[in-house]
């Protein structure tokens, strides 16, 4: 249940003014999205979704954001062309290293597959990563600290808050093409944009605005 903005669905704007058909398209896309693996292998697909549950632990009551297979199409789709981190290798590579090097690091220390760690030893293990702690060969081509960084938390991130689910979450209207948002300055809004809900009368201009949007 949302509670700060009970009752907002950023999908009821679909055919409103604030979305046009390019718009609409690019957001069945994510809705679309695969939720089995094509870019990586199911072994690798099963660390990258226990990973993404323990960055972003998403709350019971609706369908969660399906950050890995989000992860996976972006892979799919920029192939070699997305960007390098020296010293590492491009984006979809880097991923495949690190995932199996964060497998064979829970395989040592805790003799188990990552996806199977209670979630108190996995989030040990990325803090662990995190400060760049582990150290031998299958690190070497991706530093555990700088890929933590620079890939780990800005692909999950970037997928969680891309998707509509995380929009209606936070209140955020989505892409406003053609209206376009015009009150930019700190604490104002729109007044099709959802409003908090702190009090009843924040209630009662949510649901007024609703009618607008």
């Amino acid at each position: 249940m949302n509670r700060r903005f009970p009752g907002y669905d950023v999908l009821t704007k679909r055919t409103g003014p604030s979305w046009n058909e390019a718009t609409r398209q690019a957001v069945d896309l994510r809705l679309a999205v695969p939720r089995e693996p094509r870019f990586f292998s199911m072994a690798e697909w099963a660390v990258l979704d226990r990973v993404s549950q323990r960055i972003i632990p998403q709350p019971p009551g609706r369908p969660p954001v399906p950050i890995a297979a989000l992860i996976d199409a972006k892979m799919l789709r920029m192939g070699a062309a997305g960007t390098r981190i020296e010293p590492m290798p491009w984006d979809g590579d880097a991923w495949k290293l690190a995932l199996a090097a964060l497998e064979a690091e829970a395989v040592m220390r805790h003799g188990q597959g990552f996806a199977a760690l209670d979630d108190r030893t996995a989030d040990a293990l990325l803090t662990a990563m995190q400060k760049g702690e582990p150290a031998g060969a299958p690190w070497q081509r991706v530093p555990p600290g700088l890929f933590f960084a620079k890939r780990l938390l800005p692909d999950i991130v970037e997928a969680y808050y891309g998707h509509p689910t995380a929009w209606s979450e936070i209140g955020f209207g989505g892409p406003a093409s053609p209206r376009g948002y015009v009150r930019l300055d700190t604490n104002r809004h729109d007044p099709w944009e959802a409003a908090e809900a702190k009090s009843e009368g924040d209630l009662k201009a949510y649901r007024h605005n609703r009618h607008v949007a």
